[in-house]
């Protein structure tokens, strides 16, 4: 795993650079290619924050703790991104399972029946809307006008598809698509 580790109002020492190499690569385990891992480590008020996002087989796992002790924070993060990977492979696995059975008949001889599993993804609504050019700005008061918490958006300065979302910090952030 190739690590990039910042620092955010905190002095991140070779200490705790190591742990966090040290926990993170135990999840090496769940990837077969070489994976980045970036991992954000401040001090909001009283509490140490550590962020890590793991990119691996075009697959994006977050992660975000705080405590007062940044190990602890360290600790809690792994198991949080170890769940998550655990519980998308389940889902992975799942579906190149039903993918790979051609008619519905299963091995036990019972048929499978589409819509069948649980733990499925249930889109309930679609909406269309037409994307018209503005700056962040904008694009921020229409979100809030809204009531949503993101909205998409064509950026006026780039011509390209953007969103613009509210953080749990009050602020917002866009997602910006590379090519």
């Amino acid at each position: 795993m190739k690590f990039e580790i910042i620092g955010r109002r905190y002095d991140v020492t070779d200490k705790i650079k190591d742990y966090v190499e040290k926990k993170l690569s135990k999840l090496d385990k769940f990837f077969k290619d070489e994976t980045k891992a970036r991992v954000v480590i401040g001090t909001i008020k009283e509490n140490d924050y550590i962020e890590a996002t793991i990119y691996a087989g075009g697959m994006i796992y977050r992660a975000e703790k705080s405590d007062k002790e940044i190990l602890a924070a360290i600790d809690g993060i792994v198991d949080v991104i170890e769940r998550q990977i655990r519980k998308n492979k389940t889902r992975l696995e799942k579906k190149i399972k039903r993918e790979a059975v051609s008619d519905n008949h299963l091995i036990t001889g019972g048929t499978y029946v589409d819509g069948e599993e649980t733990g499925e993804f249930e889109i309930v609504k679609t909406k269309r809307f037409i994307v018209k050019p503005m700056s962040v700005e904008e694009a921020i008061l229409q979100m809030k006008l809204l009531g949503h918490s993101f909205f998409v958006f064509k950026n006026q300065e780039t011509d390209e598809m953007n969103i613009i979302y509210a953080r749990n910090d009050g602020k917002f952030a866009v997602i910006e698509s590379i090519e």
